[in-house]
């Protein structure tokens, strides 16, 4: 008696198949790649943008870019940590394409009313939508998704000490909203 692999081992492909299959033009591969990513990068987008509707346009405009430049993906990492650079990338350019010039001169003080002192851990985004855009940007990007400082300042175009202190910032800030 011969063994054989259960249906959905032999009908369900791995996601470097699938990706094989969008990289020739098959969108309905493309689509599982986007079942398969879209909430993680969804969370990301909404941690780095502090907004759900400009979350959900770069969120969109990521996997639009992702399409456009599948063939660029070679294949040396995974398929998702590629699609998370792209990612992040795309959140910084929608908030550059969208961020009011005075937004930047509000005081955090005057922006934001303050929180009670009963905060859960699970409250951890919402505290995050109340730093200031960079602050936020650094630790979202090194406490959360594990960036080190220098892949930071690279991203956006800081000094390596710079996104330290935006770090230490983030922290003291939020120690003080918590």
């Amino acid at each position: 008696m011969t063994a054989s692999l259960p249906i959905t081992a032999l009908s369900t492909p791995n996601e470097s198949q699938i990706v094989a299959s969008a990289k020739e033009g098959d969108k309905h591969a493309f689509k599982q790649l986007y079942e398969l990513h879209h909430r993680h990068m969804y969370a990301l987008c909404l941690r780095l943008c502090g907004d759900s509707q400009l979350a959900e346009e770069a969120l969109q405009d990521a996997f639009v870019r992702a399409w456009q430049k599948l063939s660029l993906f070679d294949g040396k990492s995974q398929f998702g940590t590629w699609l998370h650079r792209l990612t992040v990338n795309q959140a910084l350019s929608t908030l550059k394409k969208h961020r009011s010039f005075w937004a930047r001169f509000i005081p955090i003080e005057e922006q934001f009313e303050p929180l009670s002192k009963e905060i859960q851990h699970e409250n951890l985004d919402k505290l995050l939508l109340r730093l200031p855009e960079r602050t936020r940007f650094v630790f979202v990007l090194f406490s959360i998704e594990g960036y080190q400082h220098d892949e930071i300042a690279k991203l956006l175009n800081i000094a390596v000490g710079t996104s330290k202190a935006q770090y230490h910032r983030a922290k003291a800030l939020l120690q003080e909203l918590i």
